[in-house]
């Protein structure tokens, strides 16, 4: 969030992905919008519509719920092609067109998605297109022993969703982001940046390498990264660490629709050496 970018849950079913994007997107204190996405689902029911009022002779815009500081995309590859390319725009942009107007989106903007592994029935890919305008993907995996017998012990996990306060204002999350933008990224952390993205086009494992749009989101996270860990510049370690949430899922694997694992991401770092 504080990197300015997008992010993708994606794992199996029943492992907390909606519970988490509905708690993150309550612990701030804005503007909080949740999306089913089914089979059915139509872009005007994420854009919003212009309704013809009889009483003016006008039509008038009715807001749809991508309008929110924060948009929690549940199960988001359950929706057609045509659905999903209507956040096309939004994501990138932060803005939608309606019928030639131009409609801007509230800052900050935050995408939160959820999806299931393509294998599911009922589900359709989401396109390399769509997928690179998450910044990030990851996933949750299953809790170790101790956190899910609190969770069969514990009360009901959606209690506590209900009653989250916020944490965090509008104001605070974008001086955040301010504060990320001024994290100093020395040239030799640049070069490396940009040696990693290189390498993944020319690696003969992969069909299609890191875009220029995927190595400014990992330079984006990156900061986020160091800023976090209570630094005012970059290390190699943070390109590291950031990079398999950040690339994997805009790398095609030749003969394969599955994006590069950590062993392949640790296989380009080896063919590029970090600065002293």
């Amino acid at each position: 969030m504080i990197a300015g970018g997008h992010l993708l849950l994606q794992d199996v079913p029943g492992v907390g992905k909606s519970t988490l994007a509905q708690a993150l997107g309550q612990s701030i204190g804005a503007s909080y919008s949740r999306i089913q996405f089914t089979s059915d689902l139509l872009p005007a029911d994420i854009l919003g519509v212009n309704i013809y009022e009889a009483a003016t002779g006008e039509f008038r815009f009715r807001r749809g719920p991508i309008f929110a500081n924060v948009v929690m995309a549940d199960e988001i590859n359950r929706a057609s092609p045509k659905t999903q390319s209507a956040l096309l725009e939004a994501m990138n942009d932060r803005r939608i067109t309606i019928d030639g107007m131009t409609w801007e989106l509230p800052d900050p903007f935050f995408v939160i998605a959820t999806q299931n592994p393509i294998e599911y029935a009922g589900t359709y890919p989401l396109p390399e297109s769509e997928l690179d305008r998450f910044q990030l993907c990851m996933g949750i995996g299953y809790p170790d022993v101790e956190a899910e017998r609190r969770i069969l012990t514990e009360r009901p996990v959606r209690q506590h969703s209900i009653n989250l306060q916020p944490v965090a204002s509008v104001q605070q999350v974008l001086d955040a982001q301010t504060a990320v933008d001024q994290v100093t990224v020395a040239p030799a952390m640049l070069d490396y940046v940009l040696a990693f993205a290189r390498a993944t086009r020319s690696e003969a494992l992969f069909e299609v390498g890191v875009s220029p749009r995927g190595a400014i989101d990992l330079l984006k996270a990156v900061r986020a990264w160091a800023l976090l860990q209570g630094r005012t510049f970059v290390v190699p370690d943070d390109v590291k660490t950031m990079a398999p949430y950040v690339v994997s899922h805009r790398i095609l694997r030749r003969g394969s629709r599955k994006g590069a694992s950590r062993a392949d991401i640790d296989r380009i770092f080896e063919q590029v050496p970090a600065p002293a």
